[in-house]
C-alpha cells in the first residue's frame, strides 16, 4: 500500500483521518505540531493497535525543511495542518498568512521537489462567503469574508498555480462544516452539547439564523479517501457536502430537546460576527465528488450527533465550559 502523510494528524479531521486510513490498510506517517510536552493531539487517544501502525514526525508547517524531510519517501500528502478559528483571525491574521498560506506553499514546494504523486490540500467553505446562489457548486465565487477564509483562498490559488504552472498533481478537498467526535468548543456543536452537559440552563450562542451544511466527520475523512483514491479528481476542487442544510438556532433547539429541555438559549454579543464578516448561508453541492468518485454520505446527521454527544458525556474534562472557547 501507499505511504500517506497526514499534515494536521493530531487535530480534530486529521485523527479521524488517520485512523480511516490505518483501517483501510495504508502506510501513515503523522506530521503533528512540534511541543515540548511531547503530546501528539488527538491521536494520543486512538487505541494501541491503530498507532501501531502510525510513524509519529514532530514539527511546524511554518518550516519549509521540517515540511520537506516529512514529506521524504511518502507517495502522497493530505495537507490539513491549518489555523482555522474564525475569531482568532480576526486579531491575529498574521498568524493565518505564515500557517495557511506559507505553510501550504511549504507543501507544494517540497511536493514538486521531490515527486510527490498526489499533493492534497484542504480547504473550506467558508472561501465561498455567503452562498449566492445554492447549492454552492465549485463554480460559486470566493468571498473573504474573515481573515480565516481570505488565507484559505490563498491558499487555494497557490495550490491550483502549481498544477496549471509545474503540473504538481493536487486536488483541492473542500469539505462542508465538520462535525463529530474530538472537535473542539471552538466549533457550535460541542459548544451547544458541552453547555447542555454542564447543567447550563441559559446556552450562549452567537446569531442563530445562519445555516450551515454539517458533515459528519467518519464522511469528511472517507471523502479525502475516496477523491485520492480516484485518479479523475487530479487538478479539480471537490465539495465534501450532504446537500442539506440547517439554522444554527434549528440545530440548537434540536439538542435542546434531546438533552435539556428547559434550557434556553441567550445570544451573547461576544460571539457575534461583524456583520459583513458572517457567513449567513452555507449549502454545498455534491453532485462533482459524486461523479469523480465512490463516495456516499454514510451517516445520517441523527446519528452523528448521537455519536458527538456520546464522546463528550464522556470527554466533559477536555472541555472549559464557562468561557468562549475563540
Amino acid at each position: 500500500m501507499k505511504k500517506i502523510l497526514v499534515t494536521g494528524s493530531d487535530g480534530f479531521i486529521g485523527s479521524h483521518l488517520t485512523e480511516e486510513l490505518v483501517k483501510k490498510g495504508y502506510e501513515v506517517r503523522a506530521f503533528v505540531f512540534y511541543n515540548s510536552f511531547n503530546t501528539w493531539g488527538w491521536l494520543d487517544t486512538l487505541p494501541k493497535e491503530i498507532m501501531d501502525h502510525v510513524e509519529i514526525f514532530q514539527g511546524d508547517v511554518r518550516d519549509p525543511n521540517g515540511v520537506r524531510e516529512a514529506m521524504k519517501g511518502c507517495d502522497a500528502v493530505f495537507h490539513l495542518a491549518a489555523l482555522i478559528a474564525i475569531p482568532f483571525s480576526y486579531h491575529s491574521p498574521d498568524a493565518y498568512v505564515d500557517t495557511n498560506i506559507k505553510g501550504t506553499l511549504n507543501v507544494l514546494q517540497a511536493g514538486r521537489d521531490l515527486g510527490t504523486e498526489r499533493t492534497l490540500v484542504t480547504s473550506t467553505s467558508e472561501v465561498y462567503g455567503t452562498a449566492k446562489y445554492v447549492p454552492i457548486d465549485e463554480n460559486h465565487p470566493f468571498q473573504g469574508q474573515s481573515p480565516y477564509s481570505a488565507t484559505k483562498i490563498g491558499a487555494d490559488r497557490i495550490a491550483e498555480s502549481f498544477y496549471r504552472s509545474f503540473e504538481l498533481p493536487v486536488t483541492i478537498v473542500r469539505p462542508f462544516n465538520t462535525f463529530g467526535p474530538r472537535q473542539s468548543a471552538r466549533a457550535v456543536i460541542p459548544t451547544i452539547i458541552t453547555q447542555l452537559l454542564a447543567g447550563k440552563e441559559e446556552i450562549r450562542l452567537g446569531s442563530l439564523t445562519p445555516t450551515r451544511d454539517f458533515n459528519y466527520v467518519k464522511d469528511t475523512a472517507n471523502g479525502f479517501i475516496s477523491i485520492y483514491e480516484s485518479d479523475k479528481t487530479i487538478g479539480e476542487e471537490i465539495n465534501i457536502a450532504t446537500q442539506k442544510e440547517i439554522s444554527i438556532g434549528e440545530l440548537a433547539q434540536e439538542l435542546i430537546r434531546q438533552i435539556n429541555p428547559s434550557a434556553k438559549i441567550i445570544c451573547d454579543e461576544d460571539r457575534l460576527r461583524p456583520v459583513k464578516s458572517e457567513v449567513n448561508r452555507l449549502l454545498g453541492s455534491n453532485e462533482k465528488i459524486k461523479r469523480l468518485t465512490s463516495w456516499q454520505q454514510r451517516y445520517t446527521f441523527e446519528q452523528g450527533l448521537s455519536e458527538t454527544i456520546e464522546f463528550l458525556r464522556n470527554n466533559m474534562d477536555k472541555y472549559k465550559v464557562d468561557i468562549y472557547n475563540v
